[in-house]
């Protein structure tokens, strides 16, 4: 039997490098397995060997205590890999394949599946809809930062790049499509963003830099971010984008500097549920973000919101906040009839279409959000330094394709 190692929350604050199963064709009982799902056949997946797996800020909530996921969860929804082995009912993706892995799990027939709102899939996970690999109260599928790992429903959710070494030349881009380029991408388009936009970008984190791009892509004219790290603004500017510090207080003055006016067009949230209010040795105050986004946005305009916010988190300011409930001013919003988009991006609307831009050089994604390719030993170093404030994208490297 194959050897897999893998990357596990053990308690606030730690990961460790375990030992787990080599995957098979069913869904077996573990940390976070929902009940119902234990046994579940999926004889319509692959297995696939890891090429990267990348650390996400949604990862580092849960290493920080800051939701309920239980100990030895196994972490990871950012992945790219070959497949080695295929089920009996895959009909389409091959062996020797190399795929990009969207990171909401979704089974194409249901009624959202249909639809294209493959974030909310209604039949992969008992708890809820929506999906993922690796993380809390989502049904249990065994997370991605391993050297091998289970992708159901193979055929429906797996994008095969199309030429294997073309596409290792860009692979550092390329494992950005699981999640944070279509997530970036998604916040942008649902804000709006459009040629000749002006757009805030609240959060210089991989994600807030994917939306940055992402805007870029889609035509704006000036792309402003804000956040409090100046290693991450300084990663934002490196790719052309104006930056707020909010060390210094609340973004509308240093906007309207930038602009002549005190508010943009468009708003995108890439900080979610731990967000700090404004100014030097700001606090958390979850809401801060959302309310400066209505703030700041013209009437008419739209907020992109894939920043993370969750219904259980321990860790919250206030018994509200534990259970996702902010203090919101839905009166500003309502007054200037914005709009809000929120929740799980849903990759596959997306992720071909930016393949084609990576693989055609429209865009320099690894570049802009700084990935860095470390070995799957490294991943409790990685975590710490990116939760300390790196201006970085730690990509996990387990099996050696990466250079």
């Amino acid at each position: 039997m194959t050897g897999n190692k893998a990357v596990a929350y053990k308690e606030a604050g730690k990961v460790e490098i375990i030992d787990i199963d080599y995957p098979t064709f069913e869904l077996k009982d573990g940390p976070g397995v929902n009940p119902a799902n234990v046994g579940r056949p999926v004889n319509h997946g692959v297995i696939l060997k890891t090429v990267a797996t990348n650390i996400c800020g949604s990862d580092q909530h849960m290493v920080r205590g800051r939701t309920t996921a239980p100990p030895d969860l196994v972490l990871g929804h950012e992945i790219t890999g070959e497949v080695v082995e295929v089920g009996r009912d895959v009909e389409f993706i091959k062996v020797g394949d190399l795929c990009s892995v969207p990171f909401n799990i979704a089974c194409g027939r249901c009624r959202n599946c249909k639809e294209r709102k493959t974030g909310i899939c209604l039949n992969v996970n008992p708890d809820r809809p929506g999906s993922a690999y690796g993380y809390v109260d989502m049904g249990g599928w065994v997370g991605g930062q391993a050297n091998y790992v289970l992708v159901p429903y193979a055929d429906w959710n797996l994008l095969k790049f199309p030429d294997k070494d073309r596409a290792m030349e860009k692979i550092l881009d390329l494992a950005m499509l699981s999640d944070i380029f279509p997530t970036g991408f998604h916040g942008a388009t649902t804000a709006g963003v459009g040629v000749g936009s002006t757009v805030y970008i609240a959060g210089a984190g991989p994600v807030g830099l994917a939306a940055a791009t992402s805007a870029h892509l889609l035509g704006a004219a000036v792309v402003i971010v804000g956040d409090m790290n100046e290693g991450r603004l300084a990663q934002a500017r490196s790719f052309g984008c104006e930056t707020v510090d909010l060390t210094q207080g609340e973004p509308k003055d240093q906007i309207e500097q930038i602009l002549g006016v005190p508010e943009v067009d468009c708003a995108v949230d890439a900080v979610g549920f731990e967000a700090r209010g404004h100014g030097k040795g700001a606090q958390e105050a979850p809401a801060t973000v959302l309310n400066t986004l209505m703030d700041i946005t013209a009437a008419g305009g739209a907020l992109g919101i894939p920043g993370l916010y969750v219904t259980g988190d321990p860790g919250g300011i206030d018994e509200a906040a534990k259970k996702g409930s902010l203090s919101l001013s839905l009166g500003t919003g309502w007054a200037k009839s914005l709009s809000f988009t929120t929740g799980q991006c849903p990759v596959m609307k997306y992720n071909r279409q930016l393949m084609m831009a990576i693989l055609n050089d429209r865009v320099n994604i690894a570049k802009n959000v700084n990935a860095k390719a470390i070995p799957l030993e490294e991943a409790p170093k990685g975590y710490a330094e990116f939760d300390a404030g790196a201006a970085t994208k730690y990509v996990l490297n387990p099996n050696g394709y990466l250079s």
